[in-house]
């Protein structure tokens, strides 16, 4: 890649670094993620081209940039670095605001950081942190590796898959039907709230690396008209901006989007086809202050 057009790709997240500490102080101080990175883009009143830009993976590249802010505010001690989905001010988040040119700055000490660690060469830097200098592109990691296997699976393994993630968050008596042209309703399972109250749910399985189109939420939404209250559509690729709004229309029965991101999410956080790893990184202070 030129050095303008790592320049230019740089410059597309860093310009996210202040509208995100503005966003989370407008939520209240924390906001998961797609509350955060949704409020960014109401904020700055993006355009929906540029939310519907996708990755060569799939992936959203606007939620992609906005998450690299967040990666680089979190170096910083800005925003708390949670594993569990919540993006949370630190007090000194709270106080600082950024210019284009303070996110500039910030970004370059943490590239000169990272080049000099890898000058050091130290061992076991987590895969994440592994920055190309000019981007924020990480290398390949296990999530592109889960997504890549995801979209290798046939329609019907997929919505096995769904199945099982469907019954390993708690839902009961859920039941693929994907096979018999059921107006594009692929399956059904309980929710239980609690002992008295209790939800049918279906949901529709779409393994493909592209957008999911308001016009597929409508046409999911009537094929469940009269059947259910509420419906989950996951899939391996995104939704179109006008496909988020479509699903939490005002006066419709709302419908969950799992899209491919979220989707992985849910098999990191119940470890399905996810092994979590324990690693060590050295620091090096520690041992030099015994060379004297």
């Amino acid at each position: 890649m030129a050095a303008k057009e790592k320049k230019d790709e740089g410059a597309q997240f860093v310009r996210y670094f202040g509208p995100l500490l503005d966003a989370l102080r407008g939520l209240g101080g924390s906001a998961k993620a797609d509350e955060a990175v949704d409020r960014v883009a109401e904020d700055l009143k993006v355009p929906d081209e540029v939310l519907n830009e996708t990755l060569p993976s799939g992936g959203s590249r606007f939620r992609n940039q906005v998450a690299w802010a967040r990666f680089y505010l979190v170096r910083e001690g800005l925003i708390d670095s949670s594993k569990h989905g919540v993006w949370s001010l630190t007090e000194q988040g709270f106080k600082t605001r950024l210019s284009f040119e303070d996110a500039r700055q910030l970004f370059l000490k943490w590239v000169k950081i990272f080049q000099e660690q890898r000058k050091l060469k130290e061992q076991n830097e987590p895969v994440a942190e592994q920055v190309a200098e000019g981007t924020g592109a990480p290398s390949k990691d296990y999530r592109e590796e889960v997504l890549e296997l995801l979209l290798a699976i046939p329609p019907a393994g997929f919505e096995r898959l769904s199945q099982r993630l469907l019954r390993e968050a708690g839902f009961t008596q859920v039941v693929v039907t994907g096979q018999s042209g059921d107006g594009g309703i692929d399956g059904f399972g309980i929710l239980q709230v609690n002992p008295l109250v209790s939800f049918k749910v279906l949901f529709q399985c779409k393994r493909y690396a592209k957008s999911v189109a308001p016009s597929q939420v409508r046409d999911f939404r009537g094929a469940m008209s009269g059947r259910a209250d509420k419906g989950i559509i996951i899939t391996t690729g995104t939704f179109t901006a006008e496909a988020r709004r479509e699903a939490t229309r005002d006066g419709a029965p709302p419908i969950e989007l799992i899209d491919g991101e979220k989707l992985i999410d849910m098999l990191e956080k119940l470890e399905l086809g996810l092994r979590a790893v324990t690693t060590f990184e050295v620091e090096r202070s520690f041992f030099n202050e015994f060379k004297a």
